[in-house]
């Protein structure tokens, strides 16, 4: 007779789950990419280089110079992004997180809207079209329309969210319609949205009269993002639209019907169509959001950050990081949130490294791109931290057999 096997423990399980779960992934991702660029940043640096020379009469030296560059290139990076202790005043201390949120405005915007896509399915590549249309809309409405205060503002908002729904919206209408894929469809939507802003701000519907530059006229102050700080911050009232944009994707997701149905299709549309979703409205109505979240992004741009005139470059290649942004977060709105203020720290902080060490910009563009390679291989993270695989447990041993028992059981046999 067979021992019976004791399943292993409720907490070995949630244990197992913790350390090899998604959320662990993503963190040792961050991790191993910041090792792959602190080695980079070794082996590009000339006193390294120099010191190598002779490695093997002084191998120390090669080994401080090692140690000089990485930890100064990096507490410098986080010097740039979260605090500075060095800086005279504490308003100057403080002020590199404030930054790191700015940068991350509108990251998260537009990963809110990338990872909603992902939940339901599709890949919405189109960010960059999203932005610039839904910042075309803002704008106008912006440097056109003189209204109080407030109402001027609200308004603006409101055409920049509707120009990025609607423009999110022609991909999927296409995808429901026509069964056009939507990465091609969200890609060649991109170059329209480019040459189409930068033809309008050639003429007097966006261009800033008597200039020869494209470039729009500044924005009214009535419709100008507010300063969350005051003056001397960026930070602006953008931030907490992105934070409130966060809760509704949470909630959307999460607590409402059509969030069900969005999850549903995403994981198997086939078994949501026999259940009664209108799968095809699913994925019109995913784009419509989608493309709004990602022209939030568009219109933090040019009524918060960019305020005096903004160009075709607007964008700034947001569209494209929030890709990144959102598959860091595992497409789940907190994770996007956290995410995106990460992200926002490499900007900030890169500029720093690069001002005060004369480390590259392009280190901090490699570690995220690293990030996104770790991400898309969990198997390789967890065999290089040696991680056990939540989808395939480990054989709960069979108890060990006392000693008379084994010998009475030796006899019979």
């Amino acid at each position: 007779m067979q021992p019976a096997v004791e399943p292993p423990s409720r907490w070995r399980q949630t244990f197992t789950e913790i350390i090899g779960g998604s959320v662990m992934i993503s963190i040792l991702a961050v991790v191993l990419a910041m090792v792959a660029g602190g080695i980079l940043i070794a082996l590009t640096d000339e006193n390294v280089q120099k010191a190598s020379a002779y490695f093997f009469a002084r191998p120390g030296d090669t080994f401080a110079e090692i140690w000089k560059a990485v930890s100064g290139a990096y507490v410098a990076l986080f010097q740039g992004a979260v605090i500075n202790p060095n800086r005279p005043d504490f308003v100057q201390q403080i002020k590199p997180i404030t930054e790191t949120l700015t940068f991350a405005t509108p990251l998260i915007a537009a990963g809110l809207g990338v990872g909603l896509a992902f939940r339901v399915g599709m890949f919405n590549i189109g960010g960059r079209g999203q932005m610039l249309i839904a910042a075309a809309c803002a704008g106008w409405v912006g440097f056109t329309l003189h209204l109080p205060w407030g109402l001027h503002m609200v308004l603006a908002v409101i055409a920049g969210l509707v120009g990025g729904g609607i423009w999110g919206g022609i991909a999927g209408f296409l995808k429901a319609r026509t069964g056009a894929h939507e990465v091609i469809v969200t890609i060649m939507l991109n170059y329209i949205a480019f040459y189409l802003v930068s033809f309008l701000l050639r003429t007097p519907v966006l261009q800033a009269p008597g200039s020869n530059n494209p470039k729009s006229p500044p924005i009214d102050a009535t419709a100008v993002f507010p300063d969350l700080l005051g003056p001397q911050f960026n930070l602006h009232f953008g931030f907490v639209l992105v934070i409130l944009a966060t809760v509704f994707v949470w909630w959307l997701l999460n607590r409402s019907s059509l969030g069900f149905k969005f999850r549903a299709v995403g994981i198997n549309p086939n078994a949501a169509r026999v259940a009664g979703i209108n799968v095809k409205n699913m994925y019109v109505y995913a784009m419509v959001i989608s493309g709004a979240l990602v022209g939030l992004a568009g219109v933090s741009q040019v009524l918060g950050t960019v305020t005096t005139g903004f160009s075709s470059g607007i964008d700034a290649g947001i569209g494209f990081d929030a890709i990144t942004v959102a598959l860091l977060g595992r497409s789940k709105p907190w994770g996007i949130f956290i995410a995106g203020i990460l992200f926002g720290a490499f900007k900030a902080g890169g500029f720093a490294m690069q001002a005060s060490q004369g480390i590259p910009i392009d280190i901090v563009l490699v570690v995220q791109s690293l990030i996104v390679l770790f991400i898309a291989a969990p198997p390789l993270i967890r065999t290089v931290f040696r991680l056990p695989d939540p989808a395939k447990p480990k054989k709960p041993k069979a108890p060990k057999m006392p000693v008379a028992a084994a010998n009475r059981e030796a006899v019979a046999k």
